[in-house]
């Protein structure tokens, strides 16, 4: 599923983000990745779709060799590679429903298909009633299952979620990680990086710790390991 072989990543400016990660994610893992600020977890999520490419090593995501990838292939990738972010990354003048039908367009979907899965995920996610919503009209936790719906509707396989619930409440931080588990349940693999203590400690998944570019710690049902 994804795999990762003595990557490093060094930035022009001479940075070096991370330094001979060795890794493997398995299909249908939900993997927290934790660790203090800067030390590399962006990078390492932003490798596994194609954001950035290593600048060492070998990191393939669904068989696809991410660094060697040839630019017209970049699309196919990213079709099995849903991304949910912190600051959700809605288009501000579409609704909810032209936000998450957006991503099949993108792909020439059929009207029809479009039509007929768009409001299957709106339902999954609790918002079929917003459908004809904005952003603005929707609050933090509505928005970030917008940008969910929108991340899974062509079916990835992995879910890539940078601090989703970095923006929200503790109680609608709850309702999100019980959407994500519900995803993942059903067979899609869920990759998050978090601060959030409490989440990690109370939904034991497998956690990866990054520090200063090198992972420090691998474990399955992992605690967070980090004062906040």
């Amino acid at each position: 599923m994804i795999e990762m072989h003595d990557i490093w990543k060094t930035y022009p400016d001479g940075t070096t983000a991370l330094q001979g990660i060795n890794v493997v994610i398995d299909r249908n893992e939900f993997v927290y990745i934790v660790g203090p600020s800067g030390a590399g977890k962006s990078t390492f999520m932003k490798l596994i779709y194609r954001e950035e490419v290593p600048t060492k090593g070998q990191l393939s995501v669904n068989g696809f060799n991410i660094g060697k990838l040839r630019p017209r292939k970049i699309p196919y990738v990213r079709r099995n590679i849903g991304v949910v972010f912190q600051d959700f990354r809605l288009l501000p003048k579409l609704t909810a429903y032209e936000n998450i039908a957006f991503a099949m367009e993108v792909i020439e979907a059929s009207k029809r298909s479009i039509r007929r899965r768009t409001m299957e995920v709106l339902d999954l996610v609790g918002l079929k009633h917003k459908a004809n919503s904005l952003p603005a009209q929707l609050s933090g936790g509505e928005q970030q299952r917008v940008a969910i719906a929108r991340a899974i509707v062509n079916n990835p396989s992995v879910i890539v979620a940078d601090e989703p619930t970095g923006n929200l409440d503790p109680e609608t931080s709850w309702g999100i990680m019980k959407l994500l588990e519900e995803i993942n349940f059903r067979g899609t693999t869920i990759v998050m990086a978090t601060h959030n203590k409490e989440i990690v400690n109370s939904l034991r998944k497998r956690v990866i710790a990054i520090e200063g570019g090198t992972i420090v710690r691998d474990e399955l049902r992992g605690e967070y390991g980090y004062e906040i």
